[in-house]
């Protein structure tokens, strides 16, 4: 009695561990698809999806190879798999998140720049003298 247990207990973990792989690859094919749509609709600049691309081909790598997120935890020295697939989730938001804070920073630093030209530009304009600038259009009319 306790080897068909064992039997139906073995064979209920690899029906899920199957469904999981399968709802795997169904987010990695589904995230392909949003990424393409949103850069396809010029939602998402391709610069940016680039990173999204590459984390669903890490993902559709890793479902699809049975062992291999088994052989990179355990030569990391990480104890179980779901945990490296958590720090290798983990590491991909720290990357992501600097990434977006330097682009971040570059836009501020130009903002800023545009906006010192627009005041120096505004300046100047309001100096000119509005009889100087009248009377040279009209000057010009006047001649013709």
């Amino acid at each position: 009695m306790s080897l068909a247990l064992i039997r139906a207990a073995a064979h209920t973990s690899q029906t899920t561990a199957t469904l999981q792989r399968v709802a795997v690859i169904a987010i990695a094919v589904i995230a392909f698809a949003v990424v393409f749509e949103l850069v396809r609709r010029r939602a998402l600049m391709e610069r940016y999806a680039l990173l999204w691309l590459l984390a669903a081909v890490v993902l559709l790598v890793l479902a699809i190879w049975r062992g291999l997120l088994t052989k990179l935890s355990s030569e990391v020295g990480i104890y179980t798999p779901v945990n490296a697939l958590f720090a290798a989730g983990f590491v991909f938001v720290i990357v992501l998140l600097l990434h977006f804070s330097l682009v971040i920073s570059r836009l501020s630093e130009q903002s800023k720049v545009l906006a010192q030209r627009l005041a120096l530009l505004d300046e100047q304009v309001s100096d000119e003298p509005k009889d100087a600038t009248s009377k040279s259009r009209g000057g010009a009319v006047g001649e013709s």
